[in-house]
């Protein structure tokens, strides 16, 4: 069996470079929207104050907006 060369085109590469760093980002601003939107800090609540509940729901919310993300990118 043989490899795919498709990978080697630089052209293909770069495109997945680049559509990963725009995931990475839109992941990023999307966590930041919801981190406003909460009440609270997220950050000091599970690393300070290791709120075990949130972090799974936060871990979640992680989960769906890569999914989504991910899906827009695929298209």
């Amino acid at each position: 069996m043989m490899m795919d060369i498709e990978w080697f085109r630089p052209a293909v590469l770069f495109g997945s470079i680049a559509y990963a760093l725009i995931g990475v980002l839109v992941f990023w601003v999307c966590f930041l929207i919801v981190d406003k939107l909460t009440p609270y800090d997220l950050w000091n609540e599970l690393v300070e104050k290791q709120n075990v509940a949130l972090a799974i729901v936060v871990g979640a919310m992680c989960l769906a907006i890569g999914l989504i993300v991910a899906a827009a990118v695929v298209g």
